[in-house]
């Protein structure tokens, strides 16, 4: 029968669009569920437009070797889409590290961005996706400024990138905090405990502020609302003397009292990590609350890489196969130098450079926190 009315819109679109192409992607930075997604998108939209794709393994430093990159194909990456971590496999060490803290960059040195040439050159690679949160996209912008034609595509689970409504990774890391808040709050009742869970988020309280309200926690700490020991120790008195036998506490690692610093732990010699308010703040609420004649047992949970692990939730699915179709579009259009961005449900882009030009943190005012403190959770403040 002959068909009425315009052609399909989506059979349109999967028509090659310019001659064959070979483009590159690589992972980089912390892993996160939605990784694996977007590999799969960005293979099943290049086949689309009969492109070649090869994945570059261990983060950037797979563009420094002959050995580190393998050919992706609609085969090798099927059923993919549902399993956390990445296949290409990644790191956020080497020598591509141009973030070197919040708001600090390092150059590339120029034999490297020049091995990267050679690299891509003899591969006959025309476009890069290169996928990683902040640090990751600062290379990102400093390979495009030398000439390299590159598509950014956002990834952080702390969901802290001004220039995106939301990264995918964050969805499945909430989901591990709010799960892990269902589990302990049978213990700490049986117990008649506090238990204060550490979760991460090093500039950002998002993971903390989703999770901690998801999860039912009793009072959210955050780097955006300094806190007070004192005034956590009253709250959970207050809620003892209503008849609350258990309270649980989320703090995020960047978390820090007023008037303090954040908390940070060696690792390697020379390195520091934040992490450890957990324990700072089980003892300090402990010192005060057990004087002089209250016992009330008092632990601590880190929640540390359970965050990063596991399969991703079913947004992370979606959002992480169309951020990798968008970067691929992106390509097709010759908007390098731009990152996939998601806002009002769209998946649009934005210039790298203004991607990573500061983070998106909470605003102590904003609805989320209002939410928080209408249910009866505490700051702290």
């Amino acid at each position: 029968m002959e068909r009425c009315g315009p052609p399909d819109a989506r059979l349109e679109t999967l028509k090659p669009m310019s001659a064959e192409k070979t483009i590159g992607v690589l992972t980089s930075g912390g892993d996160c569920p939605g990784l694996n997604a977007v590999l799969r998108g960005v293979v099943c939209a290049s086949n689309n437009l009969g492109w070649r794709v090869i994945g570059f393994q261990d983060g950037y430093e797979g563009l420094l070797e002959d050995n580190l990159h393998m050919e992706l194909t609609l085969q090798n990456t099927e059923g993919i889409m549902q399993r956390g971590g990445t296949m290409l496999g990644t790191t956020n060490r080497g020598h591509f590290v141009s973030k070197t803290g919040s708001g600090k960059r390092s150059g590339i040195e120029p034999h490297i961005i020049e091995k990267t040439k050679s690299t891509l050159h003899k591969l006959g690679v025309d476009a890069l996706i290169t996928i990683g949160g902040d640090g990751s996209l600062a290379t990102s912008a400093q390979l495009f400024e030398n000439g390299i034609k590159v598509i950014g595509v956002p990834k952080t689970i702390d969901n802290d990138l001004e220039a995106t409504a939301m990264t995918f990774g964050f969805d499945s890391a909430v989901a591990c905090v709010t799960d892990a808040l269902d589990r302990l709050h049978t213990t700490a009742r049986a117990h008649k405990r506090v238990i204060v869970i550490e979760v991460m988020g090093r500039h950002a309280g998002w993971i903390a502020l989703y999770g901690g309200l998801a999860g039912g926690a009793d009072a959210i700490l955050i780097p955006e609302i300094p806190f007070t020991f004192d005034k956590l120790t009253n709250f959970i008195r207050r809620r003892s003397s209503e008849g609350h036998a258990s309270t649980l506490i989320v703090v995020a690692e960047g978390a820090a009292p007023r008037g303090g610093k954040e908390h940070y732990r060696a690792t390697t010699p020379g390195e520091y990590r934040l992490g450890g308010i957990g324990e700072t703040v089980t003892r300090e609420v402990d010192h005060r609350l057990n004087k002089p004649k209250l016992v009330k047992e008092i632990r601590t949970c880190v929640l540390g890489h359970l965050q990063r692990g596991g399969d991703p939730t079913t947004l992370d699915r979606i959002l992480g196969t169309r951020f990798g179709v968008k970067a691929v579009d992106l390509i097709a259009e010759e908007k390098f130098g731009h990152m996939v961005s998601y806002q009002n449900y769209q998946v649009l882009s934005v210039p790298i450079a203004s991607a990573v030009r500061r983070l998106k943190t909470v605003a102590p005012d904003c609805q989320m926190v209002e939410t928080c403190r209408a249910v009866g959770i505490s700051f702290g403040d």
